[in-house]
């Protein structure tokens, strides 16, 4: 888990409710299309017993071949989504 970057873009945007899972398959596409990461803002203190690669705070140039997109929404209902490049 160290070396797989995490982001999150509720951070920026908040909860948009049912076009929350909408809009993270949108984003994810748009990070595999340009390379870029978007960052988890306002990350300040992150925990050195986890040892995840979050990106703090700021966008991340990347190639980036496949993302995983977990929404998790009110009531259980969950979904993930996997997106991958294309060859």
């Amino acid at each position: 888990l160290a070396s797989t970057p995490v982001s999150s873009n509720k951070s920026m945007i908040g909860h948009t409710l049912s076009a929350a899972g909408a809009i993270e398959a949108v984003l994810s596409f748009l990070m595999i299309a340009n390379g870029v990461l978007l960052p988890t803002i306002n990350y300040a203190d992150p925990d050195p017993d986890i040892p995840l690669d979050v990106v703090p705070n700021t966008a991340r140039r990347q190639n980036i071949r496949t993302v995983l997109s977990n929404s998790f929404g009110f009531g259980g209902q969950n979904a993930a989504l996997v997106l991958s490049a294309a060859d």
